[in-house]
């Protein structure tokens, strides 16, 4: 039998993309748009990453304005040509989900059931992908493997409501599979970056403030571990996903272990290559913070082929340039 590659094309499919005005979504759809028709869906499209692309005048991309709860609005726009569904929508930002704890719980759970629910009676269905989170594992998440017990935070900090909503998301969908046979795959990103994420975002905020000489403002010592992932990588890997049949019914950390930095390098990082000005002040933070975020990745390597490409250091200067020339 002939081995499968790392990413296989998609071609001829219809996707529907929920959160599609997003970082990940967006990125994920300029990828496909050009030998698919993509349907993307978002509850707004202000202050996202679509703008700076050209998915809005491309011909095969079909664009909708919705909330992933609203399940008859969901059922109106998703027709049974449907073959692939990305639910990526979530409310995600650690200050909003600080701010909003009821929002996220309800958003990220209740609309990932109302999108299953869509997706289970689609006649052509042939992935459903729904994206969890690294933060499933705790505060201290170092070459964590997708069988690694989940952590629950204390019910009392409202930042592991994030995390919470995810792993239920994540049981619903696994329950999908059992019981519906419906071919389901979970990916946990970790530490996603590059040019036109907008969000909150510790990249974009160094960035900016560099560019400006303003003082690169890290939380508590700066110590916290990261594994960077650049966008194209993550891309190579959700292509994977849609396509290979060794990923159905499973779940995948994706990020890159070769890219590891604490925040406080990454700072200084920024600094040199934007040959800014700035100082780098720590500061303490009265939320939970992340002490580790690294992943294993030898399931994605075995099951997927993939290899993350990208060195952050060799990456870094083209997202600066980004932000440089759209964001300030």
């Amino acid at each position: 039998m002939q081995k499968e590659t790392a990413v296989i094309a998609l071609r001829g499919k219809k996707i529907f993309i929920t959160g599609g005005g997003g970082f990940i979504g967006s990125s994920l759809a300029e990828r496909l748009a050009d030998d698919n028709r993509v349907v993307l869906y978002d509850v707004s499209y202000k202050r996202n990453s679509l703008k700076y692309t050209g998915l809005r005048d491309h011909p095969n991309v079909t664009i909708y304005k919705g909330d992933v709860m609203d399940m008859e609005r969901i059922a109106d726009v998703v027709d049974d040509d449907v073959t692939h569904v990305v639910h990526a929508a979530a409310v995600v930002g650690v200050q909003k989900v600080l701010n909003n704890s009821m929002k996220t719980i309800d958003t990220n759970f209740t609309g990932t059931s109302c999108v299953l629910r869509v997706a289970a009676e689609l006649p052509k269905l042939e992935r459903f992908l729904y994206f969890s989170t690294s933060e499933v594992f705790g505060v201290n998440a170092y070459q964590v493997r997708e069988d690694t017990p989940v952590v629950l935070g204390p019910v009392k900090d409202a930042r592991w409501s994030y995390s919470i909503s995810k792993v239920a998301g994540e049981h619903l969908v696994q329950s999908f599979y059992r019981e519906n046979a419906m071919p389901t795959v979970i990916v946990r990103p970790f530490n996603i970056f590059g040019p036109r994420r907008v969000g909150d975002h510790v990249m974009k905020t160094f960035i900016l403030q560099a560019l400006q000489d303003k003082t690169i403002t890290v939380h508590n010592d700066g110590a916290q571990i990261r594994a960077w992932c650049y966008i194209d990588d993550l891309a190579d890997a959700l292509e994977a996903m849609l396509t290979k049949r060794k990923s159905v019914g499973e779940s995948f950390n994706i990020g890159n272990p070769v890219n590891v930095l604490s925040v406080y390098r990454l700072a200084k990082m920024i600094k040199s290559q934007t040959r800014s000005k700035s100082k780098i002040s720590c500061r303490d933070v009265n939320f939970t913070d992340i002490e580790q975020r690294v992943p294993d990745i030898s399931k994605a390597e075995k099951l997927l082929d993939f290899k993350p490409l990208h060195d952050v250091g060799k990456v870094l200067m083209g997202t600066i340039d980004w932000y440089r020339e759209h964001l300030l």
